[in-house]
């Protein structure tokens, strides 16, 4: 067996905020004239717990037809964040790119769980080709569950044949890495790729003595 097998044959990524950037301000900015106007339109109106809802499964014609009806002098700001939703997406995350192409090339298996609504997922599915490179992706909207339900952490390990203690997740959500470390899985909190690879190279998952992309 390989060092890669020694400890760990699995990752598990998680995707907005670690090789997605999404982020609702990439459509407001344009919508808005005023930065203040614009923050406290999302988290007082198209909050982070909204938008949630939708992740855990609720249908989008629904949200907007429930948020317009309580704010209805917000009804445009409000419909286009989902008839505009592609404009949130901000491009990949290409250092961490990087480290998932490393990763793809070791004897490893590769998954994704992300809080993702079913209705706007397929959207990045065919936008980036390295979701592809995953040989199961869980969507939390596809699934009625949202991390970090342990029970989503569990049909993650029963549905792809995980061995937790054989896992490594990566999460830029510390109430994330918690939920799989408490489920037995080795959890890192994203904070930037370089310090991912040296967390990774420390688990042995990576070498070390490899390049990083950098030269």
């Amino acid at each position: 067996m390989n060092a890669v097998g020694d400890r760990f044959d699995t990752v598990v990524f998680d995707l907005g905020g670690v090789l997605i950037d999404w982020n609702p301000r990439h459509l407001y900015r344009r919508l808005f004239d005023d930065e203040a106007a614009m923050e406290h339109f999302l988290a007082e109106v198209c909050t982070t717990h909204w938008n949630e809802r939708q992740d855990a499964g609720r249908n989008w014609d629904e949200a907007i037809a429930t948020l317009i009806a309580q704010h209805p002098q917000h009804a445009g700001l409000i419909a286009a964040y989902r008839a505009r939703w592609d404009e949130m997406l901000g491009g990949p995350l290409a250092p961490s790119v990087v480290v998932l192409d490393e990763l793809r090339r070791r004897d490893l298996r590769l998954y994704a769980l992300t809080n993702w609504s079913q209705e706007t997922f397929p959207i990045a599915w065919e936008r980036y080709e390295f979701l592809h490179w995953f040989a199961g992706v869980m969507v939390s909207g596809q699934e009625g569950l949202l991390k970090p339900d342990p029970a989503i952490f569990r049909r993650l390990i029963s549905r792809f044949g995980l061995l937790p203690q054989r896992t490594v997740y990566i999460d830029d959500a510390p109430r994330n890495v918690d939920a799989a470390c408490r489920l037995g899985m080795h959890g890192l909190l994203f904070r930037d790729a370089a310090t991912l690879r040296a967390q990774l190279c420390e688990a042995g998952v990576l070498d070390a003595t490899r390049g990083d992309g950098n030269g």
